[in-house]
């Protein structure tokens, strides 16, 4: 302990009490120490994490989980959001359906297996708004043709073509309009092996580079806060101790990055 620098945290996005509960103890280790405490964003830890996994310098990121789906790049000090879910992000569309057709979350890793097993693609709604996507009305339309009868296999592989092809299309245009070399996908999404397919399908007419983080680090972990809290107290980045507060709503391109230049 008495080699630690400083103490990293997540202050935020998230869940109230799961934040303070990190708060609170980082706060005490830091007194302990004497040591600076430095905030974290975890989205931001997230798409950190993955430029040192997949050793991307300055992609288009894609980051899908149950708490984010956004189309993101690093311009002017920050990482900015050139698109994103107008409602339900990636992961809440596959946990909801997957709880309305009886499986226990996270559903995503059995969604995927019985969407290997469709036999056929079963059309629901495709919603680009911009560049946004929302996927309300595809939830909707899954847990109406699941009750209808249409075999469940058919249904978890109709919302992965959609909404994954969602998800691409947006990226395509971001990747077009910054003309950036490189596309990534973070969070725990980024687990599913059709996304990776079709993204990688995308990212290759674009001749650009396609990384997706590796599995193991693809959920919210300790590895995105201690990387990216190291990134940012090497650059300086602290709060006071009694300061040290947790932010629920913490958008990730309001966050500063001093260590990318």
């Amino acid at each position: 302990m008495g080699q630690l620098s400083f103490v990293c945290y997540s202050m935020g996005p998230g869940l109230g009490p799961c934040l303070r509960v990190g708060a609170v103890v980082a706060r005490s280790m830091a007194i302990s120490l004497g040591v600076p405490l430095v905030p974290v964003n975890h989205a931001v830890g997230h798409i950190e994490l993955g430029c040192l996994l997949c050793r991307a310098r300055d992609p288009v990121v894609l980051l899908v989980s149950g708490g984010h789906t956004m189309v993101i790049t690093h311009s002017g000090g920050r990482w900015r959001v050139l698109g994103e879910t107008l409602d339900l992000t990636l992961g809440q569309l596959l946990d909801q359906f997957g709880r309305h057709a009886g499986i226990a979350s996270p559903c995503g890793k059995s969604i995927e297996e019985a969407a290997s097993r469709g036999s056929g693609y079963r059309r629901l709604p495709y919603s680009v708004k911009g560049n946004d996507v929302s996927f309300s009305g595809l939830l909707t339309a899954a847990k109406n043709k699941t009750d209808a009868g249409v075999p469940f296999n058919d249904v978890c592989f109709s919302i992965q073509e959609t909404a994954f092809s969602m998800v691409v299309e947006v990226t395509e245009r971001a990747l077009a309009f910054t003309g950036k070399k490189e596309v990534m996908i973070v969070g725990g999404v980024a687990a599913n092996r059709r996304l990776s397919e079709m993204m990688d399908v995308m990212v290759k007419r674009h001749s650009a580079r396609f990384e997706v983080m590796p599995v193991e680090f693809s959920g919210d972990c300790g590895a995105q806060i201690a990387w990216t809290g190291f990134l940012a107290g090497r650059a300086g980045v602290n709060v006071p101790v009694n300061e040290a507060s947790v932010k629920q709503s913490w958008r990730l391109d309001t966050v500063d990055t001093p260590w990318r230049k």
